[in-house]
């Protein structure tokens, strides 16, 4: 069983910044493709960003130029790192980690992210 805890959600004014971390309970160099989703009330769940155990990343329209995905194999760790952020982007946002041979799906708790106008 791998698990995820998220970390670094908050209160946060529109224009201001925030970075998320997820920390995975296993080794994630090679294996998983890590993403970051989120999900608003009375919303469907939707793909922020997603990483690759080579570091190529992918991102929504939605946060491009603003968000930035990272990770540190090491320390089995991904973040996301966003900037200019908007009202719009308040929700809860959850890590998650795909095995790329055996496609099973992992999930953080998520974190709250809010931000004011």
């Amino acid at each position: 069983q791998v698990q995820l805890v998220e970390s670094g959600g908050g209160l946060v004014q529109a224009g201001g910044s925030l970075r998320l971390s997820c920390v995975v309970s296993r080794s994630i160099s090679s294996v998983y493709v890590m993403g970051w989703y989120r999900q608003a009330p009375g919303k469907q769940r939707e793909l922020v960003a997603t990483i690759t155990s080579s570091g190529a990343t992918n991102y929504a329209d939605s946060v491009k130029g603003r968000f930035t995905s990272s990770r540190d194999n090491a320390k089995n760790t991904v973040y996301l790192q966003m900037n200019s952020l908007k009202p719009e982007d308040t929700a809860v946002y959850l890590c998650n980690a795909k095995n790329i041979y055996t496609l099973d799906n992992y999930w953080g708790q998520g974190t709250q992210v809010t931000v004011s106008s």
